[in-house]
């Protein structure tokens, strides 16, 4: 346990100062660009932008994928197992993720008092009901591109080049089977059931109201779907 203490602090810590770089970068150009819009056109009426959000999406994602290429070689030459290194990357998602969509809820609904045609990744979806359900939701979806892009990086790793153009390949033959599914084999009801289960599960209800809950609950299922598959594949990684 004392050697999972370390390697979960060792993630954390490298990882906490890019966010104040991160956030100071993007602040920073935001700033610059409004104020040289406004300058050009001389006014500052319409100049803004929108789900700011999708900058740390961005971040989030690179982290993902930094996230086995930096350190792996690194903690596996130091004696840690792989449960150790997948459970310390796992926690340094969770720390910066968490802290990252306090941020951006924070920012996102500070903005949004002051001025109402800004909107939240969050509250352009299901509105500004619920700091909470803001943040956690923006947790879970950090958390789920960084597990996604993990195990990609992971199982790329693991099939070597040429292993990855053919699952490449036989990602994109899948995507392209299943829109011919829809489009040409399901019937016009099995569609409209099976869409409705995906509205439902993102917490839009038949009804017209929205359930906050059902959301949370899809995303934290697919992040253990994704994290199962990240830990199956990174017990049996090796060095390259």
């Amino acid at each position: 346990m004392k050697n999972l203490k370390s390697v979960v602090c060792y993630e954390c810590m490298t990882s906490f100062k890019y966010i104040w770089i991160f956030y100071a970068i993007q602040y920073a150009l935001v700033g610059l660009i409004t104020i040289l819009i406004g300058l050009i056109t001389g006014s500052f009426e319409d100049v803004g932008t929108n789900v700011l959000e999708m900058n740390t999406l961005i971040y989030i994602g690179i982290l993902g994928v930094l996230g086995f290429k930096e350190d792996f070689k690194m903690l596996i030459q130091n004696g840690f197992t792989r449960s150790y290194i997948f459970a310390a990357t796992y926690s340094m998602f969770c720390f910066i993720s968490g802290t990252m969509a306090l941020v951006d809820t924070v920012v996102g609904n500070v903005i949004h008092c002051m001025n109402d045609h800004y909107f939240s990744l969050y509250g352009a979806i299901y509105g500004y009901g619920s700091g909470f359900m803001n943040w956690l939701w923006l947790f879970l979806v950090y958390i789920l591109v960084c597990s996604l892009l993990y195990l990609g990086i992971l199982i790329i790793n693991k099939a070597g080049k040429n292993g990855s153009i053919y699952l490449g390949i036989s990602l994109g033959g899948a995507v392209l089977l299943v829109i011919a599914l829809f489009r040409y084999v399901f019937s016009a009801e099995l569609t409209h059931t099976i869409l409705e289960f995906m509205k439902k599960a993102m917490g839009f209800m038949a009804d017209g109201t929205i359930h906050n809950l059902f959301p949370a609950l899809t995303l934290l299922f697919l992040i253990v779907l994704l994290g199962s598959g990240s830990y199956t594949v990174i017990r049996r990684t090796e060095l390259k």
